[in-house]
């Protein structure tokens, strides 16, 4: 089996690239600037730009499986090259946002939908086998906090008591792999969280006691964060972030068990991705 993992510079993928390795299994990565990847002895790096079109042919030439990131442009231009380069199995890395009733009109969980609709659409044809795989929040999503905490400050958040359930990525690599490499997971939509349902103040706190530094936040209205975030954040993502946020404001969210179901082992905790993470915190 030859696997493509796109978005290789992604701590998703580069954790799959490690396991993929470990495995014995040929892997490639695939990225827009394969130059800049140092993938694990024996993968090889390949030009696999998601938003260029151009660019799938070469990288699914003798692929079997492939690791798909959500890139929504041109995901019905990469299901077609996929079928017609042979390949088996497409793995997505959707986002349990999807399962949103208002998936449709918010532009972060609109893309997802867009690739998972593109990909269910070739596998409804014979083209090969769809899996989505839909994590919740990512803990990596904390390290957008680093700067600020580094500095001795801390994040604005406009919904502090905003709650998520923080998924390891090497839980989602795990995953990734089970699916990949087990036929009869093929085809089906697992809904991935972590172990327990934080808000992102407890999320600093778990921060301020791994690294020994204080984790404070300001608290800033939704018009102030989205004004911060304007000059590196499209309008309509934030928006749907804020949108996200504040139906979670104060509401635990629910948890499934699939991480265990798929690897045979519970998430891992927050707390133990930020001791595997703690020096991203640290001046």
């Amino acid at each position: 089996m030859t696997v493509l993992v796109t978005g290789g510079r992604g701590r998703v993928a580069s954790a799959l690239l490690d396991l993929l390795a470990a495995a014995g299994i040929e892997a490639r990565a695939g990225s827009r600037n394969p130059a800049e990847l140092s993938p694990p002895p024996g993968v090889r790096a390949v030009h696999c730009d998601l938003t260029d079109p151009a660019t799938f042919d070469t990288a699914l030439r003798g692929v079997d499986s492939v690791f798909l990131y959500a890139e929504a442009a041109h995901a019905d231009a990469f299901a077609e090259r996929a079928r017609a380069a042979g390949v088996e199995h497409v793995v997505l890395l959707s986002s349990s946002s999807v399962l949103a009733p208002d998936a449709d009109r918010n532009a972060v969980a609109a893309r997802h939908l867009a690739a998972e609709r593109a990909l269910a659409a070739a596998a409804d044809s014979g083209a090969f086998e769809a899996t989505h795989l839909q994590p919740g929040a990512f803990a990596t999503n904390a390290l957008a906090w680093a700067r600020p905490l580094k500095a001795g400050g801390g994040p604005p958040l406009p919904y502090p008591h905003a709650h998520s359930d923080p998924i390891h990525e090497r839980d989602l690599a795990e995953a990734a792999l089970a699916v990949l490499t087990e036929p009869r997971l093929r085809g089906s939509s697992y809904w991935l969280t972590g172990p327990a349902s934080l808000d992102f103040t407890e999320q600093l706190a778990i921060l301020a006691q791994v690294t020994g530094r204080p984790a404070p936040h300001t608290a800033v209205t939704p018009e102030e964060w989205k004004k911060s975030v304007a000059a590196f954040m499209p309008e309509p993502v934030a928006d749907g972030l804020l949108s996200h946020w504040a139906a979670h404001d104060g509401r635990p969210a629910p948890l499934t068990g699939t991480v265990e179901e798929l690897t045979g082992h519970p998430p891992r905790t927050f707390a133990t991705w930020a001791t595997d993470h703690a020096e991203a915190f640290r001046p």
